[in-house]
């Protein structure tokens, strides 16, 4: 059997493989930094969906207008959308170490700028800030994974649980979120962040050994490729911002979104030109990594309707308090525990990644599916809801876990950081497409349903027909929901070509086959 890259059988260009050398000797500390680079990346997620339990009882104590409101949200996914390649290689040049601990100390002060704010400016601001330095946060986070565990049952292991991380950590968001609120009050769910911060920050510090790096040369920092990558991705995230609150026949969400398509194809064509580019397209130019971000981008785009649809379904058709709708949401997180943790961390070393996605998509499919049987009349939850959300969350667990580890497999150290951004990135862009896409389908048959049965029922039962449309608008996301998850199958069913398990191609011997190049 001849060496996977030998002259005869050149392992494939850019291969998920390519850079595989056997592990050096690893940190006997590592297990006790995952943990804290775990908390760094909740305090993340979790601020994507903390705030919006509390946005109502911010919006009344600092006189923030119905038209103002959304910027509580889109100022943060500006940033964060728009910074993550930057702060991805930033990562790469300052060491990941450093960057996270940078990352960390800025959101826990912007965390608590927020949370002292006395008036909408300073909380705008504010949110703004959580966002750039979780730019430099999340990628610095998952990069630190990347290279700290190399043994394949190990990273198993870890990327499960950062898996479950990244799909659960939005619902436990929901539940955080409506407890802070209900119990104290909207400011809580800022100031928790410089708790986790400095939880995080200690163990940064105490137990985060970050490997040693080459240092052959120092490569230039590409500031055209930050202007063109980072402004046409915060142009795409407002662009579908604008859609969910404006249409898309908008003036300003057309401009938004054709000038964001100009700047990244200008980004494209810049960075195979750029001496030293911000995204090497060595990164992305793998079919197989390729497939993973995409996976991740859709499934995230399916998983965003979902906590969207749910979350009025349970407070305004069935005025569930935000802390009971927060707990319901609880079988989705351990769902996504499943999933990841047991499901795909223990398979991943022993069938090949698409073997995972695919019919890990499929079953999230049929959760979705059967949360369109939601009804108006009754909540359905231990019926339909319950059993949904945990089918769905251990579709999603095995979706994410695998889609993220392939991402990230094989991918040079130097390239580490920008790798991990483009995950980060490929979620925020597909919840900001998620949001704004199923909300404005989910709106459209709604409306047509008020139209149709109104001339039925006449207006003494418009409050019923609201109701029922609404959860008829909710439906009708679900299925669609329904259809890009079962999407993500195919996507990874024909782009992702790695027919090995993860990990297996370590050592001389190993077996390298992909679609188009065998080594034997």
């Amino acid at each position: 059997m001849s060496s996977p890259t030998s002259p005869q059988n050149p392992a494939p260009e850019n291969s998920p493989y390519q850079n595989s050398v056997p592990p050096a000797e690893p940190d006997p500390r590592r297990w006790k930094a995952l943990v804290f680079i775990c908390i760094a990346q909740l305090m993340v997620v979790l601020d994507g969906t903390v705030v919006q339990i509390a946005l109502p009882d911010a919006k009344v104590d600092l006189g923030i207008s119905t038209a103002n409101q959304q910027w509580v949200i889109t100022a943060y996914a500006l940033a964060f959308g728009g910074l993550l390649l930057f702060g991805g290689r930033i990562a790469d040049l300052w060491g990941r170490r450093r960057a996270l601990m940078v990352g960390l100390v800025g959101f826990a002060a912007a965390s608590a700028l927020g949370g002292a704010a006395v008036n909408e400016a300073m909380l705008f601001g504010a949110r703004a800030l959580q966002g750039a330095f979780g730019a430099l946060l999340a990628p610095a986070a998952l990069s630190l994974l990347t290279v700290m565990f190399t043994s394949p049952k190990e990273r198993a292991r870890a990327f499960g649980i950062f898996g479950a991380i990244a799909g659960g950590g939005a619902a436990i968001g929901l539940l955080l979120g409506g407890l802070l609120t209900q119990v104290f009050d909207w400011r809580w769910t800022m100031y928790i962040n410089v708790v986790f911060a400095a939880i995080a920050l200690f163990g940064a510090i105490v137990e985060i050994k970050e490997p040693a790096r080459a240092h052959d040369h120092a490569p230039g920092l590409d500031i055209l490729g930050v202007i063109l990558g980072g402004t046409g991705l915060a142009l795409v995230v407002y662009g579908f911002s604008r859609a969910a609150e404006e249409g898309w026949g908008d003036t300003g969400t057309i401009i938004c979104l054709v000038a964001a398509v100009v700047l990244l194809v200008a980004f494209v064509a810049w960075q195979a030109r750029s001496p030293h580019p911000l995204l090497p397209l060595r990164v992305v130019a793998d079919r197989a990594r390729g497939g993973a971000y995409l996976s991740v981008g859709l499934a995230t785009i399916a998983m965003f309707g979902s906590f969207l649809f749910l979350t009025l379904y349970m407070q305004v058709v069935h005025h569930y308090s935000p802390l009971s709708a927060g707990v319901a949401f609880l079988p989705m997180v351990f769902g996504m525990l499943l999933g990841s943790t047991q499901i795909a961390a223990r398979l991943i070393t022993r069938v090949p990644p698409r073997f995972l996605i695919v019919p890990g998509a499929l079953l999230a499919s049929c959760g979705m599916l059967l949360l369109s049987q939601i009804s108006a009349d009754s909540t359905r939850y231990w019926s339909v809801v319950f059993p949904a959300l945990l089918v769905l969350g251990m579709g999603m667990g095995t979706v994410f876990m695998t889609s993220i580890n392939l991402a990230t497999y094989g991918v040079e150290p130097r390239d580490a950081g920008v790798a991990s951004a483009m995950v980060n990135t490929s979620q925020q862009v597909g919840g900001a497409i998620g949001t704004a896409l199923l909300n404005t389908i989910a709106a459209t048959a709604a409306a047509s349903y008020v139209t149709g049965h109104l001339s039925v029922h006449g207006p003494a039962d418009m409050a019923t027909v609201q109701a029922q449309a609404l959860v008829h608008g909710q439906s009708t996301g679900f299925y669609v929901a329904a259809a890009i998850l079962a999407s993500v199958a195919v996507v990874a069913g024909v782009l992702i070509n790695v027919r090995r398990p993860i990990g297996e191609a370590h050592g001389p011997a190993a077996e390298v086959v992909l679609d188009g190049a065998t080594g034997v």
